[in-house]
C-alpha cells in the first residue's frame, strides 16, 4: 500500500495555483440552498471603504455582494472612514431592511459604524456581551469580541479583527488575542477578519494563533480580488468541527465591489449547543 504524502502550503504552490484557476472563476453567482434550521453562514470582508477595483465609491454595490452572500452574521472591516469623526460608510437600515442584518453595537462614536472599522452584523439570536479590545501596533487597530446567545441552547462567540500591515504588531496582536481568549470561558468561538498575513511558515502571526485555533485550514486566496493570490482573509475555530465548509466568495460582482473577496464558512448549528 502506497501512502501519499501531503505537501504543506506555501506561498508559491498557493500563488501559482491560483494562477492555474485564473480561468475557472465562475461567470455568475449561483445562490446554493442550504437548511437555516442545520447550520449558520458566516463571513468576513474587508469592504476597501466601499472604494471598488474601477476606484468609485458604491456603498450600494457591497450590500449586494452581502445579499449574495446571505450570512447570518458577517464581519466587516473598513467600513468606517480612517480619520475624523471615523463615520459609517454603509446604509445600514437599507442593508436591514434588505437582508435582515441588524448592526451589533460596538463604538461610542456617534457616526461610527463599528470599533476601529471593524463592523459586525448579525441576523437571529441575542447579543449576550460585546467587547472592545485595542489591539498593539503603530497603527489604530482593534478587534470586536460578542457572544451570540442563538435558539435552542446553541451560542457563538465572534471575534472580529483587522490585523497590522506590520509582522512586529500582527505578532503582538495575535499574542492578545490567545491572551484574551486563555482568560474567558470555553465556548464555541471563531476569530474571523483580515489578518493581512501572507506568510505560511514559523514566521508568519498564524502560528502564534494556533495553541486556540489549531490547527489552522488551508488558506484560501482572497486578495488582490481581481487576480486572488494572496490568503489574507481568514475564518478560523476553536473546536474542529465548527466549520463544516470554508470558501471565498468569488463572483463577477465581489471581483469589482472592493479589492479583496470575502470568505464564508458554513457552521454545524449542533456544534454550538453545550
Amino acid at each position: 500500500m502506497t501512502v501519499q504524502k501531503t505537501k504543506k502550503p506555501t506561498l508559491a504552490r498557493t500563488v501559482v495555483e491560483s494562477i492555474r484557476n485564473r480561468k475557472n472563476r465562475p461567470t455568475e453567482h449561483r445562490a446554493i440552498e442550504r437548511d437555516p434550521s442545520r447550520s449558520l453562514v458566516v463571513a468576513s470582508y474587508n469592504v476597501h471603504k466601499c472604494v471598488g477595483n474601477d476606484g468609485r465609491f458604491d456603498p450600494e454595490r457591497i450590500l449586494r455582494v452581502i445579499r449574495e452572500i446571505d450570512p447570518d452574521v458577517i464581519a466587516l472591516q473598513e467600513a468606517d472612514k480612517r480619520f475624523g469623526e471615523r463615520a459609517g460608510l454603509m446604509d445600514l437600515p437599507l442593508l436591514e431592511h434588505e437582508t435582515g442584518l441588524r448592526r451589533v453595537p460596538l463604538t461610542t462614536l456617534a457616526k461610527s459604524h463599528g470599533w476601529r472599522g471593524n463592523v459586525m452584523l448579525f441576523k437571529q439570536g441575542m447579543i449576550g456581551d460585546v467587547h472592545q479590545i485595542a489591539l498593539p501596533g503603530l497603527e489604530p487597530r482593534g478587534a470586536a469580541v460578542v457572544e451570540i446567545d442563538l435558539d435552542a441552547g446553541a451560542s457563538l462567540r465572534v471575534i472580529a479583527a483587522h490585523l497590522g500591515l506590520l509582522k512586529s504588531s500582527r505578532h503582538q496582536q495575535a499574542d492578545m488575542i490567545v491572551d484574551m481568549m486563555k482568560s474567558r470561558r470555553e465556548r464555541p468561538t471563531l476569530l474571523m477578519g483580515d489578518f493581512n498575513e501572507w506568510r505560511m511558515g514559523q514566521n508568519s502571526s498564524l502560528q502564534r494563533l494556533s495553541s486556540v485555533f489549531g490547527p489552522l485550514p488551508p488558506p484560501l486566496p482572497s486578495f488582490p480580488a481581481r487576480l486572488p493570490v494572496l490568503p489574507l482573509d481568514r475564518i478560523l475555530a476553536n473546536r474542529q468541527d465548527l466549520i463544516s465548509s470554508l470558501t471565498i466568495h468569488d463572483t463577477p460582482l465581489s471581483r469589482v465591489a472592493s479589492d479583496h473577496l470575502p470568505i464564508k464558512a458554513e457552521i454545524a448549528l449542533s456544534a454550538l449547543v453545550g
